[in-house]
């Protein structure tokens, strides 16, 4: 037996016990010490979209509710690796599945977990971890549908039954080797239908569960820091390179043009969607630019392995007008998709998917020496069309009544009422689910119909305006 990465008194050791049974027999022989180390490195890259998320839905609320956003981010992150370990990656990509839809339990608790297929250049427990962070970083994504109204704990047992239900059947659909969608040929690089799909509309029907916040309550409604809005984006632009870039499960040239597709897709759906906010009122807009990132970024996740790089031009063009429009959609059917998540993400995702058939190049795929695919229409591979449509429209159905049934049976747990009362929505998520705040001189509550004065204390006022409860309510901002 040769050890590669096994020496002197260590080796002797590690024969011994391996002789005694002590020890798993040593398989990794194949193994690249390029590829293990950029896969280690895209994992924890990934990792840093989910602080990521929460700096990015606590600056797009309201103050009174900005730490309870990052909170949820992390906290569904948890919950989603925690699921990931104990059945979520055994029911994604057990190889001993006799079904197309999901898996088998084979790997319950990583158990036949480790070294990977004969060949492979990484351990499977690597390639484990990284797709666990695909799956803590979806949960993330989903819970901006809770924003200001949703509380804390219902949030987290949902979030461990849409992992198990949902987002494990749509990861074994399109890259488990027993998944129908991966059998039938569909292209779905990095995550069009379990992340992005499932992400977006998932969100969007845990906003129709919820119900809408208070109309009232809304005067007035802006981000409160869009500086956080842009470190948030900042992180995810980041972490996303190592999402679409790691990808390509090794260090090669798949993996490098992946990462300039996305780069170009963001670039060009960042300058797209800001002209066209621009024209609204003739003011550069810092949140459309962080928007028209996103747009652009999750546009590439499907098809950043899949098409040439001048395609990527027209994508991030796309991405960036058609998502800026369908941000309306949420007016038209009246959910309270605070944070545009359908638009941003499964609309995105959508147009990605579509993308793959065509303008899919099949030498784009090759590029990794491993991965043999037809392409689409760039290939002359005119039936990817169809194939692409159905996964999509398979991804959006289930997601969406999944998503709705699972809100409603846990909505009626004891203990799980997904939506706050109307006086916690009035004081905000902080002091209501956690009593702690992201500014410390912030006041609680900001109740816009009642911030008249008594008229006493108003006939009391000094000339120059400077009474104690004038200033008592000057203070009182979100």
């Amino acid at each position: 037996m040769h050890y590669p990465f096994i020496h002197g008194a260590e080796l002797a050791l590690r024969k011994r016990q391996e002789a005694e049974g002590l020890v798993p027999e040593f398989r990794g022989e194949t193994y690249d010490t390029g590829d293990i180390s950029y896969l280690a490195v895209s994992t924890c890259m990934v990792l840093i979209m989910v602080p990521g998320l929460g700096f990015l839905y606590s600056g797009l609320a309201r103050r009174k509710s900005a730490l309870s956003l990052i909170w949820a981010c992390y906290m569904t992150a948890v919950v989603s690796l925690f699921t990931w370990y104990f059945w979520g990656y055994s029911l994604a990509f057990s190889k001993t599945a006799t079904n197309g839809y999901i898996g088998n339990l084979h790997s319950f608790g990583m158990k036949n977990v480790l070294w990977g297929d004969d060949g492979a250049t990484y351990p499977e427990l690597l390639f484990a971890a990284y797709q666990g962070m695909f799956a803590a970083v979806t949960g993330a994504i989903v819970a901006g549908g809770i924003a200001e109204r949703g509380r804390l704990f219902p949030v987290c047992v949902f979030t461990a039954v849409w992992i198990t239900i949902v987002y494990c059947p749509i990861a074994c659909w399109a890259w488990s080797a027993n998944g129908w969608a991966a059998k039938w040929g569909v292209l779905d690089y990095a995550g069009g239908g379990p992340v992005e799909i499932g992400s977006g509309v998932g969100g969007f029907a845990y906003a129709i569960v919820l119900g809408r916040r208070k109309e009232q309550l809304l005067l007035n409604f802006r981000p409160h820091n869009v500086s956080l809005v842009t470190l948030g984006t900042a992180l995810l632009w980041f972490g996303w390179l190592g999402f679409n870039g790691g990808s390509a499960l090794g260090a090669n040239l798949r993996a490098v043009y992946a990462i300039m597709n996305s780069n170009i897709t963001a670039c060009f759906g960042a300058m797209s969607w800001c002209l066209l906010d621009y024209r609204l009122e003739r003011k550069w807009s810092t949140v459309a630019v962080c928007s028209g990132i996103i747009s652009g970024l999750v546009a590439a996740t499907p098809c950043s392995g899949v098409i040439p790089l001048w395609a990527s031009v027209i994508l991030g063009v796309s991405a960036g007008v058609v998502c800026n429009f369908a941000t309306k959609i949420k007016y038209l059917c009246r959910v309270d998709d605070s944070f545009d998540t359908f638009a941003e993400h499964g609309v995105a995702g959508i147009i990605g998917l579509i993308y793959n058939a065509l303008f899919g190049a099949d030498w784009v795929i090759g590029l990794d020496n491993a991965t043999e695919h037809r392409g689409g229409w760039l290939s002359h591979n005119y039936r990817q069309i169809y194939k692409q449509i159905c996964y999509m429209l398979a991804s959006v159905g289930y997601t969406l009544f999944m998503t709705v049934l699972i809100g409603f049976i846990v909505n009626y747990i004891p203990g799980c009422k997904l939506r706050a009362s109307e006086d916690a929505e009035l004081r905000g998520m902080d002091d209501d689910q956690i009593g702690e705040f992201a500014y410390d001189y912030v006041e609680v509550r900001r109740d816009y119909l009642s911030w008249a004065p008594p008229a006493q204390t108003l006939q009391g006022a000094s000339p120059q305006g400077g009474s104690e409860a004038e200033g008592e309510i000057s203070n009182k901002v979100d």
